[in-house]
């Protein structure tokens, strides 16, 4: 895998830790849950081959650190983080974004609020579930993932939102995949991920799956919007809101390889499609 440039921005509240390769358009990488820039180790080099690729730790997350570690998130401010990498790596020209799970809502967002910055937004799976005509039920999850947390911890709370995520039935894929000895880079970005948990469940998850995106908005910048899902995924959660838009939309569901974590589990097939997306 290609070295990257590392690079800090200050922003209100934060200092985020980004990495660039590559050259041409931009194309920012938005990571998901408590993920962070090597979310997209996978990709990145394919992509670089058309793109400046910029992926970075979202505020809070492994190396960009909180000024104030107990701040409230929302997604508004985690779209201007965003919106601030693209002013100083692409200053003059609209950009590419791509964003996975939590990072899809920051790019639907960002695309609402700076239209003019962006050539296009693939959002994979964003789980806005607000959009949804069950979305009740998803706030009731939510709460009872929370009381877990704070009555029981952290993984008893983190098996109760996964669960909820997954389609009745489904195996968990935790349980089903093997233990296996991982190499340093790969055991260094899980223990970054682990680490990054209790943030991502309490402070994340709260707001970003309560944010309820402008609907109207987006079908009007629907043009530039490419909402995507995981082949292995129809029905479970994430999945739907996505699915649910294309179709209020008129637009096509780009379906990836893989389910929600395709980015991780198939990282090859996923780069090849996404670059055949970003070029269409």
């Amino acid at each position: 895998m290609t070295s990257p440039t590392i690079g800090r921005l200050r922003v209100d509240g934060a200092t985020l830790r980004y990495e660039v390769r590559g050259s041409g358009p931009l194309l920012l990488l938005i990571p998901g849950g408590a993920g962070d820039a090597a979310s997209f180790d996978g990709v990145a080099d394919e992509l670089a081959v058309d793109h400046t690729v910029a992926s970075y730790d979202p505020r809070g997350l492994s190396r960009s650190p909180l000024d104030d570690p107990q701040a409230r998130q929302w997604v508004a401010q985690h779209a201007d983080d965003a919106f601030r990498l693209l002013e100083l790596l692409s200053p003059d020209t609209p950009a590419y974004v791509v964003g996975c799970s939590s990072g899809a809502i920051v790019a639907l967002d960002l695309l609402t609020t700076h239209p003019e910055r962006i050539a296009r937004v693939v959002a994979h799976e964003p789980p806005v579930v607000e959009v949804l005509p069950d979305a009740t039920e998803h706030r009731a999850l939510l709460a009872r993932v929370q009381d877990t947390f704070h009555r029981d911890g952290l993984m008893p709370a983190v098996a109760e939102f996964a669960a909820g995520l997954r389609r009745p039935g489904a195996e968990d894929p935790v349980e089903a995949g093997a233990a296996t000895e991982l190499p340093p880079q790969a055991a260094a970005r899980a223990e970054r991920t682990m680490a990054n948990m209790p943030y991502f469940l309490g402070r994340i998850v709260p707001s970003f799956m309560a944010y309820a995106p402008d609907v109207d908005r987006l079908k009007a910048l629907s043009e530039r919007l490419v909402l995507a899902g995981g082949a292995d995924s129809r029905g479970e959660l994430p999945y739907r809101p996505a699915a649910f838009l294309a179709e209020r939309f008129g637009t096509e569901l780009v379906h990836f390889p893989g389910g929600h974590t395709g980015l991780s589990t198939h990282p090859a097939e996923f780069g090849e499609l996404l670059r055949k997306v970003l070029s269409a």
